[in-house]
């Protein structure tokens, strides 16, 4: 009998899982899945207590489901993924293992050490699946072979390719010859620090991710575009955790979407949505092309020349949302309480913490991975790089957003502001975007910093930082 392995990584699930799909085609062979914990990597790589955490329950999850199919789950744990590829070679051994089967990460280090299990695995067929994306890295490229830079082009040539071939979900595998749960099952944990996170906003389970999913697709897509951008109301997915982590698959959303939203991919009900898949898209072919974005690299060269400030208290008010701009607090707040923050306050904390601060957006991207629960490099380099205007695509430098009429915009009456901001509470109205001068006027001590800078003359410093480094480049 033929042995195959199916090695999980951020891959948790079950339901349209390439790798796994792969392994189970031969109802003749052994099917065995192998889980490899590597924390003092993770560590390395900033992941957040929360994601650990999900990736734990999910990891528990996914034992019980695979040993209900008849497959058993092997749980190894080394330092880092150097370690990792003597593992894989021992289970092959151990097992007398024929093909290995797994899915892509398009991340230098990891793509380094799948390349090291190849070249280990002299006598075994390894075998790779792009399951992370919809459509591969390389599947779309401009007229001169090249990766696109420009979301908006890549976009059209993107949903072009997609009509041509809509790839399609694959089953859930069937029970295996043996049995169901034939397999030896004990709690699995990962030795990594780890934070209580909120199951009913992020599941842990591959059936309550799907459920949703679903939900989601059937009663808000339709109004993403008219709600996404206001963090007081529940107008997002929060199926960026799942995606992250492998819990859910692109093409399980896509799928979805589709079902519920079929114009979509015309422009119609529901596109804003399949943006968002796309963008996700853009990021991870990106880092695939040019690799240096996961190695703490700007796109854009000459951004690498500008001054950055050193003020750590400034860094560390951001941190804290102590910085007296509200909006930006609430949100460094939410992040910090719930390891999740609404996407436009990414833009909106990113930008006040580069153009404001004038901090290096490694920065801040270093911080955000250690906090988010959806916690992914390709699309939160994508995001920090775009509002440093220094990676591909991204807002022009002298674009910087004003912290304050952005609260007044997206949080006009301030109920995002008291939820996460309690010190604010009863500042009335929208005097609670600039409540130190309402305070000032009714002669009101608040319990609340004053702005740590003055957005005027920051936006004039960041302007001549940026502008001094493009000239250098001349």
């Amino acid at each position: 009998m033929t042995t195959h392995l199916v090695w999980f990584r951020r891959d948790l699930r079950l339901h349209d899982n390439l790798a796994l799909a792969a392994a189970c085609r031969d109802r003749s062979a052994q099917v065995l899945a192998l889980f490899i914990s590597t924390p003092a990597q993770w560590a390395a790589h900033d992941m957040s207590p929360r994601q650990a955490a999900l990736m734990n329950a999910q990891l528990n999850a996914l034992q019980t489901a695979l040993a209900e199919k008849g497959i058993p789950l092997i749980f190894r744990e080394v330092d880092d993924f150097a370690a990792s590829v003597g593992v894989v070679a021992e289970v092959c051994q151990q097992h007398d293992v024929s093909h290995l089967f797994y899915n892509y990460q398009y991340e230098v280090n990891e793509r380094q050490r799948d390349a090291a299990v190849e070249r280990a695995l002299s006598h075994v067929v390894c075998e790779g699946f792009d399951d992370s994306v919809i459509l591969p890295p390389g599947a779309v490229m401009t007229g001169n072979h090249e990766m696109y830079k420009v979301f908006t082009p890549f976009k059209n040539a993107w949903l072009k390719r997609l009509k041509e071939e809509m790839p399609a979900c694959v089953a859930a595998p069937g029970i295996r010859d043996g049995g169901a749960m034939s397999c030896d099952i004990a709690p699995l944990a990962l030795t990594m620090p780890q934070q209580d996170f909120d199951p009913t906003l992020f599941p842990a389970g591959e059936k309550a991710a799907i459920t949703q999913l679903r939900q989601f697709c059937q009663q808000t897509a339709e109004s993403y575009e008219q709600l996404r951008d206001f963090p007081a109301l529940e107008g997002t997915s929060r199926l960026s955790a799942s995606l992250a982590t492998g819990g859910l698959s692109p093409r399980q959303c896509l799928h979805r979407l589709l079902a519920e939203q079929p114009q979509a991919v015309d422009g119609g009900a529901g596109s804003v949505w399949l943006n968002e898949l796309i963008w996700r898209e853009f990021y991870r072919h990106l880092i695939t092309f040019y690799p240096g974005l996961c190695q703490h690299r700007p796109f854009i060269p000459w951004t690498d020349r500008v001054q950055w400030s050193r003020n750590d208290a400034h860094f560390q008010a951001w941190q804290e949302g102590k910085t007296g701009y509200p909006i930006v607090d609430a949100a460094m707040r939410q992040l910090n309480a719930t390891g999740w923050m609404h996407n436009r306050l990414r833009m909106i904390t990113a930008s006040f913490l580069v153009k404001d601060l004038l901090i290096d957006w490694r920065e801040g991207e270093r911080y955000f991975m250690s906090q988010l629960i959806d916690g992914d490099l390709a699309a939160n380099n994508g995001g920090w790089q775009w509002a440093a205007s220094t990676g591909t695509d991204a807002a022009p430098y002298f674009r910087i957003f004003n912290p304050t009429t952005q609260g007044e915009k997206f949080d006009r009456d301030g109920d995002f502001i008291r939820r996460w901001v309690p010190e604010l509470r009863n500042v009335p109205g929208k005097a609670i975007h600039t409540p130190w001068t309402w305070a000032q006027k009714e002669g009101v001590t608040l319990d609340y910093p004053p702005p740590i800078v003055d957005h005027k003359q920051a936006r004039l410093e960041t302007l001549a930082a940026y502008d001094a480094a493009r000239k250098s480049d001349a």
